[in-house]
């Protein structure tokens, strides 16, 4: 193990995250052992007004999308058309996140939102271009942290039609920021900084219609009271029109086949020091910020995804005849698509109670951003992949294939591929989980640290550290054994079993918290290796938040509405299903053999399980067996031969 590789890439995660929590987060709070009812309910629903507005704009765009865009023909040809993102442009599209006085839509956050979800209902890869633009390209940052001089130079620009993309992860780091490659150097006059370096899955970056760029790079390092130093990384807005920077080649993907993602590299790039980003080393903090908020574009989309499910499964299941009764009468098959509708109920809820905290800005949503991504991306997908299997054939069949034989169309198998992305998008569901940990034991870490690893020319005595977590955990602890404080959560318009429920999701917040610290308590410091058991937790976390979403939603619903009962079946079928979820990752915690997973992979990676392939053949055609050219997918392996003319050379950081 390289320790100082680890321990800068620790550094740098820990001096990117954002340290105080100056809004109260729910999720949070579960993971201390407090249920927060208050904070989710009353529902936090969309204003009437601001309703009004994602409607209006909704039925305006409907017709411009379905004109325009084509998404089985975008599918099959795998590329985007020109005049589809001249006419998203034409509608605003664009601009829905910026603000009106710099030419965009200013959209609230939950109407982004519902745009994202009435799209993603239709077309994958529209949202990506609209999404990659707006959700981590250029508009959050400047918005978020840019100057005025930076904000009215390009957001009017990009909310004109203008496209923009995001720069980070390179042919070897994905989220290990530490190892970045690409760098800017400060120039000797101070004017400018010198950009050089190679980036990979640039989403946006190989259309004509992209032209400016959010890209990290290396800054000089910070030199820590220690000596050691930490990598500095810092963000930079980049045209895509100056000289040195190219767009080398398109990567093409199972799924969002239209999307133009690829390979963008720098070569002595001058960029003017006006267009840095916040301040030089805030690059993952920008990056980490913009996230977000960014990252409910995915559920939002995946909500959309869903609910396109909706029409064509009860169309199958009640038209498609096995044994006499439709299909949707048979146990198994019921238990699919019952199980789809109360988790696209469960969907809906956290995001919008998401979206809500993130419009009024009474919440930090961190956490609950994090848990839509990792949610709604693992749900979809699960969703999908059982949908296959209830449409047999037809659903391995492509619309199109359908179409053109006299049945009913439907994209299950393009939503499948389409879909699959979600959960390495914007931080892989397995990076998501540590992640989350590391916020839930924020409170445990800012006590437990000074007196397990003190750091150098830290303030206060290890005595003082140790007085101060006794202080805490004296009070704290024993409350995790005692009833919650006003035990009876208002909620009336649930009936009994959902608020049973609404108990169970309670008392489970204790009890993840006791075993949470009982776990830390054990490992230590070593509990950052603890990956899967830190999964365990993090999925119990999430699950609570989701219930407290959905019955509060559900509340909500039936007031609004109290001869519809339907909100309360969809609850309590999702509670009961996620109560069995937590119930499993408890006992996970206590019983496993995570260790076999670790003997097992390092008996393969030595090569002493090398007899198992023995028969198959090279999955590698003849042809493609010269890979070892090619720096972007294999790095640090030499190239054999010179570059040709379709694949030049990566340029190498300076």
């Amino acid at each position: 193990m390289d320790v100082k590789a680890r321990d800068d890439a620790m550094a740098l995660a820990e001096d990117a995250r954002q340290s105080e929590w100056e809004n109260v987060s729910f999720t949070a709070e579960v993971f201390k052992g407090t249920f927060r009812w208050d904070l989710v309910h009353p529902f936090p629903a969309q204003s009437p007004d601001d309703r009004k507005i994602g409607d209006d704009f909704i039925e305006k765009i409907r017709p411009v999308i379905e004109r325009a865009v084509d998404p089985w023909q975008i599918d099959e040809d795998g590329e985007y058309p020109r005049e589809a993102l001249e006419a998203l442009a034409e509608v605003g599209l664009f601009g829905m996140k910026i603000p009106r006085e710099y030419g965009g839509l200013g959209l609230s956050v939950t109407n982004y939102c519902r745009v994202l979800g009435f799209i993603g209902s239709y077309c994958a890869n529209t949202v990506a271009f609209l999404s990659a633009h707006q959700s981590i390209g250029v508009p959050q940052p400047l918005k978020q942290f840019g100057t005025e001089e930076q904000k009215r130079k390009y957001l009017p620009r990009l909310a004109r039609g203008e496209i923009s993309a995001f720069a980070l992860t390179e042919p070897g780091v994905g989220s290990d920021p530490a190892r970045m490659a690409t760098t800017a150097t400060p120039s000797s006059d101070g004017t400018h900084y010198v950009l050089n370096g190679d980036k990979l899955w640039c989403t946006n970056v190989t259309d004509p219609k992209t032209t400016l760029l959010a890209v990290l790079a290396r800054t000089p390092d910070k030199v820590l009271p220690n000596g050691r130093t930490l990598p500095q990384i810092s963000c930079f807005v980049v045209e895509t029109a100056w000289p040195g920077v190219e767009r080398v080649r398109r990567s093409r993907f199972m799924g969002l086949r239209g999307i133009a993602n690829g390979v963008v590299t720098f070569k002595d790039v001058k960029i003017p020091v006006e267009n840095l980003v916040g301040k030089p080393g805030e690059g993952l903090k920008i990056a980490l910020a913009t996230l977000n908020v960014g990252r409910l574009s995915l559920p939002a989309a995946a909500i959309g995804g869903a609910a396109a499910l909706v029409d064509d499964a009860k169309w199958w299941t009640s038209t498609r005849q096995q044994w006499g009764q439709p299909i949707g009468r048979h146990q198994a098959v019921a238990r699919m698509i019952s199980t789809y509708m109360a988790q696209l109920f469960a969907m809906k809820a956290m995001v919008k109670a998401t979206c809500a905290f993130a419009d009024h800005e009474n919440a930090d949503i961190r956490l609950e951003a994090a848990a839509a991504k990792y949610y709604c991306s693992e749900a979809l997908w699960k969703m999908y992949d059982d949908y296959v299997q209830v449409r047999g054939g037809r659903g391995y069949e492509t619309a199109r294939s359908l179409h053109a034989r006299g049945e009913r169309p439907t994209s299950v198998e393009m939503a499948l591929r389409d879909a699959r992305i979600n959960r390495i998008f914007e931080g892989s569901s397995q990076v998501m989980h540590l992640i989350m940990a590391r916020e839930a034991l924020d409170t445990h870490f800012r006590l437990m640290m000074p007196i397990l690893q003190p750091k150098p020319g830290q303030k206060g005595t290890k005595r003082d550290a140790v007085l101060k977590a006794l202080g805490f955990y004296s009070t704290w602890l024993p409350q995790l054994f005692l009833p919650q404080v006003g035990g009876h959560f208002e909620a009336k318009h649930l009936d009994d079993r959902n608020r049973r429920h609404l108990g169970y999701a309670a008392k489970a917040s204790k009890l993840l918290a006791r075993r949470l610290f009982a776990t830390m308590a054990r490992h230590g410091p070593k509990l950052e290796k603890e990956q899967i058991l830190l999964g365990n937790f993090v999925d119990v976390g999430v699950e609570l938040f989701v219930m407290a979403a959905t019955l509060s939603y559900a509340d909500y619903l039936v007031a609004a509405q109290p001869s519809d009962r339907t909100p309360l079946e969809l609850a309590d079928l999702y509670c009961q299903e996620a109560r069995r979820r937590i119930e499993s990752n408890f006992r996970a915690v206590k019983h496993n053999f995570n260790r076999s997973y670790g003997k097992v992979a390092g008996l393969l990676m030595d090569g002493k399980l090398d007899w198992l392939g023995d028969g198959a053949a090279n999955p590698i055609p003849p042809q493609y067996r010269d890979w070892a050219r090619n720096d972007y997918e294999h790095p640090g392996v030499t190239a054999v031969a010179a570059p040709t003319e379709d694949r030049p050379r990566p340029r190498q950081a300076a």
